[in-house]
């Protein structure tokens, strides 16, 4: 008896056991399900902060070879972790980090503003082709208003503010273009359209420094402008002037833009918080002490609804349940507010730390859970990420946690609804050969093509082009060759090429020809 009493209670400890797991699937399953769809579209961009030498060079000191070498082992590891973007800071003060006449070289790159690079190359020429190899995007990062970081700085004697003095305010330790004039606009348009016209980039991308944030009890000394080009506000609305001004810029750059290459993408990264809705009730539930519209100028929301800006990147850089700028509010009042832009939310992986005060960031997991909620959002469409040492340092196994599951593989990055696409013709000549224990491809390149995109499939599995786990390369080059291994053996897998065009809309494919000695 009591051999069967053991015999009938294992009986239905199994059959508990079974229904305990059969019901935990329902619960478990659809969640591990969803984590492993691995969008084939997504950005995943980094910002290279080149002011003060945050992120490149890492020195103003170091010599051309140095400073090449280090961007090239930046550009490496940004592709370990599988991102898709660099958003290159060329112009941080009035100055620049490629070869211009009308702005003098940056002090960060050579140690001395105005000096160029001894032996001389253009260093944005030089990381456009270095992210072109590894199937990089590139877009151009620009402050428009900053033309000196601090007044004790010594600037060459062709900077703007020694020739047009006139056009230049000081607010604390840092010198503006005064936003109310036109001829300031006028030179920063000009600026960009150099640029554009002459660097084969994807965006021109500015960052949140419109009008500078306020300092306690400090007004803007924009007087003599404002009395000067009113244009009808009156004193009562000087704020609704200043967002005016940065309104015409906008949309004269956007013009400025399009006329030269209209497949070039207009982004702008602003401060996280459009208005608190104590102030509007269209604003985001938050309470921050200054926002884009009140305190910054910017009337971003107009910006997008009137199509003068591609894409929108809110630097939404606190966490999960803060409680005066919560992540998860703000990520979710962006979604419901981009108005066809492409959305991309700014991250803040600089705030990993073991001993930060906020004990959110004292784990890597804090980025990993936002990258995973901006994905359950349709509006939002990847993410950009400050800055680029961080992911050099990779603190708390950042880059472990990020591409075990959420950019496990490649992704493209996505192309843009408010930019008319350009077709791309497929590649053409597509052959693969197998020699020296290397499996070499090549092929030809079409016209309106920036990059390939090869695939590798298993032959007994349908050709899904679909699926990212597929993508086994993404270059600008025209061969490669690699290895002959398990899991590139040709007896196994078939290659496929598309093309990419300037809009990152991908051609049909193109199988690769086995050729035999």
């Amino acid at each position: 008896m009591y051999y069967l009493q053991l015999k009938y209670f294992s009986l239905l400890k199994r059959i508990r056991f079974f229904l305990i797991t059969f019901l935990f699937s329902f619960i478990i399953v659809p969640q591990y399900l969803s984590s492993q769809v691995y969008p084939k579209h997504e950005m995943r961009a980094v910002w290279i902060a080149t002011v003060n030498n945050i992120d490149w060079p890492s020195s103003p000191n170091l010599s051309v070879d140095e400073q090449k070498k280090e961007m090239i082992k930046l550009l490496g590891i940004i592709k370990q972790y599988n991102l898709n973007t660099v958003v290159f800071q060329i112009r941080p003060a009035a100055d620049a980090y490629y070869s211009s006449s009308i702005e003098p070289w940056a002090q960060w790159l050579t140690g001395q503003q105005g000096r160029a690079p001894d032996p001389f190359y253009d260093p944005l020429e030089f990381v456009i082709t270095e992210c072109r190899k590894r199937g990089l995007d590139i877009h151009a990062w620009l402050n428009p208003y900053r033309a000196i970081t601090d007044t004790a700085n010594t600037t060459s004697p062709n900077h703007i503010t020694n020739i047009h003095p006139e056009w230049f305010l000081t607010y604390g330790k840092t010198v503006y273009f005064d936003p109310g004039l036109p001829q300031t606009r006028d030179y920063v348009a000009s600026v960009v359209s150099d640029i554009v016209r002459r660097y084969d980039i994807d965006a021109i991308h500015m960052d949140d420094y419109f009008y500078p944030y306020r300092i306690a009890n400090v007004n803007f000394p924009d007087d003599s402008s404002f009395f000067k080009y009113s244009r009808g506000f009156t004193p009562e609305q000087r704020d609704d002037w200043r967002r005016e001004n940065v309104n015409i810029i906008i949309k004269q750059l956007s013009d400025s833009i399009k006329a030269i290459k209209p497949w070039v993408e207009f982004g702008i990264s602003p401060f996280g918080v459009w208005r608190n809705s104590d102030k509007d009730p269209g604003g985001s539930e938050t309470k921050a002490g200054q926002t884009n519209y009140d305190d910054l100028f910017a009337d971003i929301l107009l910006w997008q609804k009137s199509g003068w800006i591609d894409y929108i990147t809110p630097q939404i850089y606190w966490h999960r349940g803060f409680r005066i700028a919560d992540y998860t509010v703000l990520s979710d009042w962006w979604s419901h507010n981009a108005y066809g832009c492409r959305l991309y939310v700014g991250q803040a992986p600089y705030r990993i730390g073991r001993k930060v005060s906020t004990k959110e960031w004292r784990t890597s997991k804090e980025i990993v859970r936002q990258v995973e909620l901006n994905r359950s959002f349709p509006n939002i469409s990847g993410s950009m990420f400050f800055s680029a040492k961080v992911f050099r340092k990779n603190p708390l196994r950042f880059k472990e946690r990020i591409t075990r599951d959420l950019y496990r593989y490649h992704a493209l990055p996505p192309s843009n609804n408010m930019i008319v696409p350009v077709i791309p013709q497929r590649p053409s000549e597509a052959s693969l050969s197998v020699s020296d224990g290397s499996i070499h491809l090549s092929w030809k390149k079409e016209n309106n093509t920036k990059k390939f995109i090869i695939y590798k499939l298993r032959k007994e599995k349908p050709a899904d082009l679909n699926n990212p786990k597929n993508i086994f390369l993404v270059t600008s080059e025209t061969s490669v060759s690699f290895a002959v291994n398990r899991m590139t053996d040709v007896s196994k897998y078939s290659y496929f090429i598309t093309s990419q065009s300037q809009t990152n809309t991908e051609s049909d494919p193109e199988y690769f020809t086995l050729v035999k000695d």
